[in-house]
């Protein structure tokens, strides 16, 4: 019987969640990577059992029980991420790997039939790799040309740069939600109404806020929108490309295969509904289904008591590590998600993860797969501590301490 978080209980919060009760290195275990992948909810993780144990099959082919009870669970997940994020329609909601693999498939998809030569993608300084790479590779392949939103030096967007880059030959807008590496909250809404005055098509790059922020994909009034279920609680190899109805059936099949066909001959192809027509082969089917378990979870404790414990613990740790001798904040935007890169002068990132590590304390150190940003902010990296809705502000003080046992060795 599952536990009612509903109230907000910290402790009943850290029960759903078994991994964070054992030690690393004799240490408490002080999980603070979450913005990398958060822990996964003991609900996940019973619906998956229960899958591989009562209910594995291949979904929507079969007729026979297993096949009905895999394909009911399986396209449940889709209506309840309809809901999560308020798409006009479960169809626009199309299941991938993952944010990286939702990204490719707009760039190589989309890409392919809507950019011209000269047409105009623009990014900002913000992005993950992800939300680089595959724009670069769709540039080449068109002849379109990339534009970057510059960012001041707390990594925040500059609205008046974005605003003159934006022109009629503006063809798609890609930005994150929340930035995985500084945890700077954009004007989202602002930065699409404005593509849109240009009528640029939009994707936005969610999976950094879907944990963090409600969103409503119709009052955002998003293309594309993108998120991961390893950061919301879920399980790995799951992801979500939302996209409005007109546009993913003017687009062509990402991959061809089983599932994205109505008829085959050797003559040529019929292609299925959206959105099936994107989904080509057997599906990540126990981890789909298990991610709806995940979004129960944060609909239980509600993103605006998510939002705001998580902005206490924020507030918390910052005012704690700026008493630190040597500490020195990267991104200071005046929106955040619980997010903080910093470094400690003299100690390089790498030591200090490694030696706080040894005190059981996981956080993420290097350029986050944002190198860009590294670059305009002339650094090699950060330590990142990235906090979820079951961490503590004991588990601060822990890490606080350990950083000034650290810094103290290195006076």
């Amino acid at each position: 019987m599952k536990e009612d978080i509903s109230t907000f209980d910290i402790q009943k919060i850290r029960n759903e969640f078994p991994v964070l009760n054992q030690e690393i290195n004799g240490k408490p275990l002080i999980y603070f990577d979450n913005a990398a992948s958060s822990q996964t909810a003991k609900r996940v993780v019973n619906s998956l059992i229960q899958f591989y144990e009562k209910d594995h099959a291949n979904i929507h082919r079969g007729i026979h029980t297993l096949a009905e009870r895999s394909t009911k669970g399986f396209e449940a997940t889709r209506e309840k991420v309809h809901q999560f994020i308020n798409s006009a329609e479960a169809d626009e909601i199309i299941f991938t790997k993952g944010t990286t693999e939702s990204i490719n498939l707009v760039a190589q998809s989309w890409g392919s039939k809507f950019l011209k030569p000269g047409d105009e993608i623009l990014i900002s300084q913000l992005e993950h790799h992800s939300n680089i790479v595959p724009w670069q590779l769709a540039a080449e392949r068109s002849g379109a040309i990339i534009k970057v939103i510059p960012i001041n030096e707390k990594g925040e967007i500059l609205m008046d740069e974005y605003k003159k880059l934006l022109s009629e030959k503006t063809k798609l807008v890609a930005v994150n939600y929340v930035s995985n590496s500084l945890g700077t909250i954009n004007p989202i809404k602002e930065i699409i109404t404005l593509a849109q005055e240009k009528g640029a098509t939009t994707l936005i790059d969610a999976a950094q806020a879907a944990p963090h922020i409600k969103i409503d994909v119709q009052d955002l009034d998003c293309d594309f929108l993108a998120l991961s279920s390893h950061k919301m609680y879920g399980p790995t190899g799951v992801g979500v490309l939302y996209g409005h109805r007109d546009i993913l059936e003017a687009m062509p099949p990402y991959q061809g295969g089983g599932e994205m066909i109505k008829d085959v001959s050797f003559s040529g192809t019929t292609f299925n509904d959206i959105p099936y027509k994107f989904e080509a082969g057997t599906p990540n089917i126990g981890e789909v289904i298990a991610f709806k378990y995940a979004m129960d979870f944060i609909d239980e404790i509600g993103h605006e008591k998510i939002a705001e414990y998580e902005h206490e613990l924020l507030d918390y740790a910052n005012q704690k590590l700026n008493r630190i001798s040597g500490f020195r904040p990267i991104g200071t935007a005046d929106k955040k998600a619980s997010v903080i890169s910093f470094l400690i002068d003299n100690v390089h990132p790498y030591d200090l993860g490694q030696l706080l590590d040894a005190r059981g304390i996981a956080v993420r150190t290097g350029h986050h797969c944002t190198q860009p940003l590294m670059d305009f902010l002339e650094i090699d990296g950060t330590v990142r501590a990235s906090f979820a809705v079951y961490n503590t502000k004991e588990e601060i003080d822990v890490f606080c301490e350990a950083l000034e046992n650290i810094v103290k060795k290195f006076s």
